[in-house]
């Protein structure tokens, strides 16, 4: 354990180091997870969670999501080695705990927590309703649909687009990198959770996805909330395309069933995968057949 961390801290510190002063490709792989460079002080973080992004220039500092305390303490700690600033915006791009929980380790490091409007409110109602008011750290900026600022030679906006896999996802683009962060509006080739109990849509988030595919270029590296077995958390735009279709064969083979007389229960029973994206497979689609089913029922 001691010589995993030894190496993690020798990696890694040399990882931040070249951003702040020398920018160049790296990667560290630790017991945690991977820090990554992607592109123009860019990069990502996988520890335990949803993939969080990150910027780091000379000028300062950007995090999009938070994972949980642990994994959010060690990505802290090796930017603090070379660094004393505070963090300029820890952006979240939706509630679940598993991109908001480690928010409250940058308690005392961060100048800005940011989300849309219907994600702060979802953290509060979360929050309140398993009484861990005491373990957040909620945004204290919000926006409602764009929203933009520069740190040092980077422009990151944010977007957001209606309802999806809840109702207050945002896309964050770091616009000279062309680095895209989308949170959970993407998941790659791995079962989505789909938050009918935070307002998410089946029907809009198929239209962001085709909006994004429209929106940015080939060049875009894309980064998503999770991804199976396998897969790459950094995605492109036939990725984006094929989880859409995900999306979209779901909804049309629910609808087939209920025309037939199914329950919901029956397709739970028989179906382990969704004719026409066999990539979609393990454990995870009676979560996809629920939210399918109350779409197509329920709020007709």
């Amino acid at each position: 354990m001691e010589t995993t961390r030894r190496k993690f801290i020798q990696y890694s510190g040399l990882g931040v180091a070249s951003l702040l002063f020398a920018p160049k490709a790296f990667a560290s792989s630790f017991s945690t997870g991977e820090f990554k460079l992607l592109r123009n002080n860019v990069g990502y973080f996988t520890g335990s969670g949803g993939t969080i992004g990150w910027l780091v220039n000379k000028e300062g500092i950007v995090v999009v999501d938070s994972q949980f305390p642990d994994t959010a303490n060690e990505l802290i700690k090796e930017v603090r080695k070379q660094t004393d600033r505070k963090v300029n915006y820890l952006i979240n791009t939706h509630h679940h705990g598993d991109h908001t929980a480690g928010n409250i380790a940058f308690k005392d490091i961060v100048e800005h927590v940011f989300a849309h409007e219907n994600s702060k409110k979802n953290q509060e109602r979360v929050a309140k309703e398993r009484d861990i008011q005491d373990k957040q750290l909620y945004p204290d900026m919000t926006f409602k649909k764009e929203w933009s600022t520069k740190v040092g030679d980077e422009t990151i906006s944010c977007s957001y687009h209606g309802r999806g896999h809840t109702d207050g996802d945002i896309i964050t683009h770091f616009e000279n990198a062309n680095v895209v962060h989308m949170g959970d509006l993407v998941f790659n080739r791995k079962f989505p959770y789909i938050d009918k109990s935070a307002g998410a849509h089946i029907g809009n988030w198929i239209s962001i996805l085709d909006n994004a595919v429209k929106k940015f270029d080939d060049d875009a590296k894309i980064i998503c909330g999770h991804a199976g077995d396998g897969y790459d958390i950094v995605v492109n735009k036939e990725d984006i395309k094929a989880f859409t279709n995900y999306l979209e064969q779901l909804m049309l083979q629910v609808e087939k069933g209920i025309t037939a007389g199914k329950s919901l229960d029956d397709m739970k029973s028989e179906m382990s995968i969704v004719a026409g994206a066999p990539d979609w497979k393990g454990k995870g689609i009676g979560r996809s057949l629920d939210a399918a089913y109350i779409e197509l029922t329920e709020e007709k």
